[in-house]
Order: structure tokens, then sequence, then C-alpha cells
């Protein structure tokens, strides 16, 4: 990837992404060569340092981008320009030519070709892009056509409008909401840190609440919307009253089922919760002396969106880089020949592979941090920042064990998502056989993929207990899954439960929150837009948070199981865990006993990591 950038970069397309350049070739801004057989390129534009469009609304849908002779000029046009004889006053006056270079600015008015070689009128205002240097209306509204042509899942023009204009109008409320959803994560982290103990019934008491609130809250709404007089609402009101009316049905039976879904599944659970009281507990101490790992999934954050504004920045130079060849239109474009053509698919595999390799440098993070703590007997021993110190480490010995765990992700990742195209595009034309295998195919894709992350998760805390490579790290983590694969199961899911819970407390609330804002506007179908955005975010910000939760959890129950592997608890070979942990292993035993009289409890006992495994 080092090698597309930096060759996309030598061949000059930084230059012409940044300056820009017109339609022969020439970069704005500076003196440009001679092209073979090209006329008008290798001028000098040291003073023209601008790109207009003589047409900027003339758009190719497909390819995406502008149809349009592009000319360097030496200012931007910043009020319209209505007739010839204004565009020839603005050359004059500013000295910025905005028709052809064969055509001089005493001839806009008389010559011939001035409606060929002139911008179509009228010119709308423009200014420079920050940065780039190119001429973009002020008024975007020639791009209304382009916008609506992406958006193919609205076939209702007056819908779409409704909900982009609901968006607009409602932007402060978002912008506010999505400020709660992170300031309520933040909460939750600082209360699970203090009140570990009684967060799992909290958690659940608060979700009653909420999703029995907002559930009524909508019915309640549906009622005073449905009661409130027709005679009194204009004609041309009366079909948004109903699809008001509809929307708001809609809205409440939704809730309704969520709300009797999420009753069922914490009925069902609700033996197994307090097996998870003492795990949050020793989880909640965890982040007591490892107070930055609440800080990670920003740090996570920051690096993926540098990493991305990198990735961005080198598909557009290598969208301007290669040889300069003439068009249909007699126009030149920058194309690249030979095997070279190629290198933007590699540089997508990039995206996914690095992408990747950062969130399990995350994982290895916290995997390290979180054994130091376990291991540590005394915990006034610990090093003065354990997540610098694991990140030491991982740089100096586990950078080749998370690019491999990286890597595998990447090749099942990459197949799902070429099958996923694949089924995009013959949409409406493959055969029902066929759909049906394509998506068999990304379905089955779609679970290794998670088995996979998870297995991931788990080998890079055994290497971070054992210091052992990958596939050794693997193999004994898939090992202590199998044989301890019910007690695995009762752990993960109760405790992923309870946080997927929060997630639903912080989302819930948010929603709730933005159905009272957005109360005032009458116009119910409008709320679609604003509250999915809010939701989808609250739900991003509280996943990005509780994760770094469910990580402890899975680490420290490695950690347990090669602990009872070295140690018995008898004087030279103390148990390193916490107390409120072995209480919840023995509480756990009891429940499973009881559950298997007896002899199937056996079979069930926890069973430490692999032999072979050496002490951390």
């Amino acid at each position: 990837m080092g090698f597309i950038c930096g060759f996309s970069v030598a061949t000059g397309a930084a230059a012409r992404l940044v300056s820009g350049y017109d339609s022969y070739g020439n970069i704005c801004g500076q003196r440009n060569a001679k092209l073979e057989a090209i006329p008008n390129s290798g001028m000098d534009h040291t003073h023209r340092k601008y790109v207009f469009f003589l047409d900027p609304c003339n758009l190719d849908l497909i390819n995406r981008k502008i149809k349009s002779v592009a000319l360097c000029v030496a200012a931007c046009p910043r009020q319209e320009l209505k007739t010839l004889s204004d565009v020839q006053k603005f050359a004059e006056i500013n000295g910025s030519a905005l028709c052809s270079y064969n055509l001089k600015p005493s001839e806009y008015t008389t010559s011939s070709k001035s409606s060929v070689l002139c911008p179509k009128l009228p010119v709308p205002a423009s200014a420079p892009i920050p940065f780039f240097h190119r001429c973009a209306p002020v008024n975007i509204s020639c791009y209304a056509k382009f916008a609506e042509a992406l958006i193919t899942f609205v076939s209702d023009n007056s819908v779409l409008h409704r909900l982009i204009s609901g968006v607009m109008t409602s932007k402060e409320i978002i912008l506010g909401l999505c400020l709660l959803s992170l300031v309520l994560s933040m909460i939750l982290m600082v209360i699970i840190r203090y009140i570990s103990r009684v967060l799992v019934w909290i958690l659940t008491i608060l979700v009653i609440l909420g999703s029995l609130g907002g559930t009524g809250v909508l019915w309640w709404l549906y009622a005073k919307q449905r009661r409130s007089p027709k005679e009194a609402i204009i004609p041309e009101q009366l079909q948004i009253a109903e699809d008001n009316l509809r929307a708001l049905l809609i809205y409440a039976i939704s809730a309704t089922v969520f709300t009797v879904i999420l009753f069922l599944i914490m009925l069902v659970m609700r033996k197994r919760v307090a097996l998870t009281i003492a795990l949050f507990h020793v989880a909640g101490k965890v982040f007591i002396h490892l107070p930055l790992l609440v800080f990670q999934p920003f740090w996570t954050f920051f690096a993926l969106v540098l990493f991305w504004a990198y990735w961005i920045m080198t598909l557009l130079f290598l969208g301007t880089t290669g040889s300069a060849v003439q068009n249909d239109q007699g126009f030149v474009e920058f194309r690249i020949s030979g095997p070279l053509q190629y290198m933007w698919w590699y540089h997508v595999v990039g995206l996914i592979w690095i992408s990747e390799f950062i969130l399990a440098c995350q994982q290895m993070t916290v995997a390290g941090a979180v054994v130091t703590y376990y291991f540590t007997r005394d915990k006034r021993n610990l090093p003065f920042t354990p997540i610098l110190a694991s990140v030491n480490r991982l740089i100096r010995y586990h950078l080749g064990t998370v690019a491999k765990g990286s890597f595998i992700i990447t090749l099942v990742k990459i197949p799902r998502m070429i099958l996923m195209y694949i089924h995009s595009q013959l949409k409406g034309k493959e055969n029902a056989c066929a759909r049906c295998v394509l998506k068999s195919c990304i379905c089955c894709l779609w679970c290794l993929e998670k088995c996979l992350n998870y297995l991931n998760q788990n080998a890079y805390t055994a290497t971070a207990i054992n210091s052992t490579n990958f596939c050794t790290s693997a193999k004994d983590a898939f090992v202590i899954l199998v044989e301890n694969a019910l007690r695995v199961a009762a752990i993960n899911t109760v405790g992923d439960f309870m946080l997927f819970l929060g997630k639903v407390l912080i989302v819930c609330s948010t929603g709730l929150a933005g159905i009272m804002l957005l109360n005032y506007q009458q116009d119910y179908t409008v709320w679609v837009l604003p509250l999915i955005i809010v939701c989808l975010f609250a739900f991003l910000v509280a996943h990005c948070f509780l994760s770094i939760y469910e990580m402890v959890v899975d680490v420290l129950f490695l950690c347990f199981a090669i602990d009872t592997k070295y140690n018995d608890g008898s004087p030279g070979r103390e148990f390193y865990m916490d107390k409120v942990l072995m209480e919840f292993v023995e509480n756990s035993r009891k429940a499973l006993k009881e559950a298997g009289k007896g002899g199937v409890a056996d079979a069930r006992e926890l069973k430490p990591m692999a032999s072979g495994a050496s002490s951390a």
C-alpha cells in the first residue's frame, strides 16, 4: 500500500488532485509541458489557480462525474452571470476568462461559437472548494438529480422530500441526541465500575421501564391522533394525517412486539442472571485499577479515522494518476495501463485488512492489560500504566500474531462482500434457486466470520497469557472453549445479554428523548429518518464502549482457566483469582450439578487450558 501511494504521488497525481487540471491536461497554478498531439496543452497557468466547469450541472450518473469542459481560471464567479455580456464584464474586471482558451473576452458577445465555447447560461455563483481549487456552485440544487439517482429505495419523491426536510429541520435535535447517547454510554461505564453487584438488576428494571414507557407513549400518541376531529383538518392535509396515523400505529405495534420478545427472553434467563453478578463485579474491579480501558475505543476510532483518511486520499490519487490519453470528445483523461491498472483492487483489500488489524490491536492491548492485572497477586505492584505496557509488548512481540489473525478475517470477508455485490447486481434477474444459493453462501460466510472473530479474540488472550504464536494460541483457545462449551455458553450468553440490555437501555433512552423532542412536529412520518439516525448512532456508541467490557469478561474467563491448571489453592500454589470470582464458579458448579443431577454435571466441570501451554 505504501508503494501504491508513492507511485500515485510520484506520477504527478498529487498535483492533479490538489490543484486540478483542465480538459487539455494542464495542471492549474503552474507551467505545464506540451503533450504530444493534444491541442491547448503545455500552457502556462501560473496565475490561473482554479478549475472551472462550463456546465457543472451536467452529471454522468453512471460514472458519478461531471461531463463538462474544464478550464483553468484566475477567479471563480461569486455572483450569478445571466448573459454573455456579464461573462465578458467579469473577464475584463477580474482577469478571469470563463470561455474557451481559443476565444478572447472581446469576442464573447460577437462570435458565433460562443454558445459552444462559453459556459452554459446562467452561470451559477460558485466558490472554490478549500484545498482542492475547484469552482463549485454555491447553490447545490443542480446536484439534486444526482442525489435522487443514488436513492433508489424510495419511489415516492414527496415522501423522500418530507423525510429529508425532517432531517434538516431537526439537525440540532439529532446532534444533541447523539451527544446524549455518548454521555449516557460514559455514565453507564462509570456505573459498571462502582455498582457492578447491583448493575444486572438495575439494567433489568430500567430496560423494563424504558420499553414499557416507550411503548406506552407511542400508543398514547396514536390514540390522541385518532381521537382528533377530522373536520378540523383541511382537505390538503387529510392524506398526510392518515399517513401520520398509520405511521404511529406501525411504531406502536413494532415497539409492543419488541417489548414482548424482550420480556420472554428475560423470563427464560431469569435463573441465570444471579450467576453473572460476581463476574461483573470482578470486571468492575479491573476498570477501577485500569481506568484507561474506558478510553480504548477513542484511540481505536482515532486510528481508524486516520487510516481511512489516508486510504481515501490515496484512492483519489489513483483516480488522477497514469498517462494522458484523449477520449472520444478529444479531451484528456489520465489512465493507467498494464498490470498497474489493477492496483486499486489491492488497495481495497488493504482497507479491509488494515481495518481488521487495528481492531485486533485493540483486542490484544485489552487482553494484555487484563492478563497483567489478573496474574499480579499484589495489585499495588501493577505497572504504572498497564495499557502502555501492553502496547509495548504488542509492538515488540505480537504484531505478526495480530497481522495473521486479521488476515484470516480478511480472507473470509472478501468472498462474502463479492457475493453480496453479485447478489445486488443480479437482483430481479436471477431465478429462485440461484437467489437461495447466493443468500445461503452469504449467510454461511457471515457465520464463519463471526466464529473466527470470537476465536481470534480468545487466541489473542492465549498469546498474552502464554506468549505463544497465533496458531498455537488459537489451538489452545479452541480446546478450552470446546471442553468448557456449556460453561462458556452460560457465561457468555448471560453476560452478553446483560451488556445487550445496557445497549438497549441507551438506545431506548435516546429514542424516548427523541420522541419527546420531536413531538412538536405533527408530521409523524418525518420522524423516521431522524429517529433511525439517532438510534443507530446510540447503538454504535454503546457497542463501542460495552464491547470493551465484554472483552474483559472473556479474558477473565481464560485467565481463570489457566489459573486452575497450574494452581490448586495449596500453600505455594495459591490461586491468582479474585475471591468473588471463586464464589461465582462455586455457585455455577452447584447450579449445574442441580440441573444435571450429579453425574452429568461432572462432565461440565471447568477444564483448564491444554497441558502444553506454559505459565504466564
